[in-house]
């Protein structure tokens, strides 16, 4: 497609409306089958559009202040207590104009915030009221509505975004059953403890199997979009960026705070294991969440041979790889994936013949 339509094309006339995703992706295949790989693999950037242009930024501030006044007006005049179902009612109405019928990047995201954030606050003030305490159970309640309202927004949407919202609203879910089923082993202070595996077990956990689900809900998206043209590639970027940090943080940090020869060992298998998960799937995500403790621990092993240049040494060493794995990303992968044997779904996966790829 390299003297015709080409890939941002292509997602251009998606978002449109003038072709649907289906449509796009069996164009784009066949274009592929005719002209070859080669002469259609554009870059291997993971795609992440926040806004298309500086119109964008602009409508997002106006509608900041047009919400900022709409709850002014409704405190002034109404009840204080309907300022959240207001402000919701005025974003999803708002949603309709920006989100589906222009398909501006920028505000479709800032509206979703915040109907996700005025749902959730919607949430709290009818099953808690005025007087009533946060617990647990209550908490799984809003956590349950969230995820449900924001997959009805993505139903209704198809913002690719929503997807992070509800995320966010499962970790709320598992935080609160977690806190009702094992009271008392929730973490009030440090961070750590939500993903070790010792200090606290049931809400580690807890992130662990939201990391999963999360991680085969973006796998599903990606693996019906393997050139990555629709909303199923953009989604699954945005469950990528929950499940990496719930993963790698759960699993590497629980065996990093473990100590000694064993622990760093397992980190360092552990990491070495989603790097290559990374690159199999084409997803920087968990490489990114990885890269403190990949610091940590070249900082750690610099740091025993005695050399004062310990913290110089580590980024420049971890600035090298990163960096050369970054320029070479497309061959380590064709490599790799030239290795390993046939597995299922290794055909649904980005192309990857003679080191090419496709846009994330």
């Amino acid at each position: 497609m390299s003297d015709g339509i080409s890939r941002d094309d292509l997602r251009a006339a998606v978002a449109s409306g003038v072709l649907d995703e289906a449509q796009a992706s069996n164009l784009m295949i066949l274009s592929d089958q005719r002209q070859g790989y080669r002469a259609n693999m554009i870059g291997d950037d993971e795609p992440f559009e926040l806004f298309k242009g500086f119109a964008e930024i602009f409508v997002t501030v106006g509608l900041g202040l047009l919400v900022a006044g709409l709850i002014g007006l409704t405190a002034i005049f109404g009840d204080v207590v309907l300022i959240p179902a207001v402000t919701m009612a005025i974003s999803l109405a708002l949603a309709f104009y920006f989100t589906k019928k222009r398909r501006m990047s920028l505000p479709s995201i800032a509206l979703c915030i915040a109907f996700a954030v005025t749902l959730a606050l919607t949430t709290s003030s009818v099953i808690v009221g005025e007087q009533g305490d946060m617990t647990p159970w209550r908490v799984v309640i809003i956590g349950l509505i969230g995820i449900v309202g924001m997959l009805g927004y993505y139903r209704v949407f198809r913002l690719p975004f929503a997807m992070f919202a509800l995320g966010v609203f499962g970790v709320i879910t598992i935080i609160g059953a977690v806190d009702f089923l094992f009271p008392g082993n929730t973490p009030n202070a440090d961070l750590t403890d939500y993903f070790d595996l010792r200090r606290q077990p049931y809400l580690a956990i807890g992130t662990l199997v939201f990391g999963v689900c999360a991680f085969l809900g973006a796998l599903w998206f990606d693996l019906q979009d393997p050139h990555r043209v629709s909303r199923k590639s953009a989604s699954a970027f945005w469950l990528h960026i929950l499940a990496a940090p719930a993963l790698v943080n759960t699993l590497v940090m629980s065996n990093y705070q473990m100590g000694g020869a064993v622990g760093t060992s397992l980190a360092i298998f552990v990491l070495a294991l989603f790097t290559l998960l990374a690159i199999i799937i084409d997803r920087r995500s968990f490489l990114t969440a990885g890269l403190v403790y990949m610091g940590l621990l070249l900082a750690s092993a610099i740091s025993e041979t005695g050399t004062e240049w310990a913290p110089v040494l580590t980024m420049l060493v971890l600035g090298l790889f990163v960096t050369s794995l970054g320029a070479f990303w497309t061959q380590t992968r064709a490599w790799l994936l030239g290795l390993l044997p046939n597995f299922p779904g290794k055909h649904r996966l980005p192309p990857y013949e003679d080191g090419l790829a496709v846009s994330e």
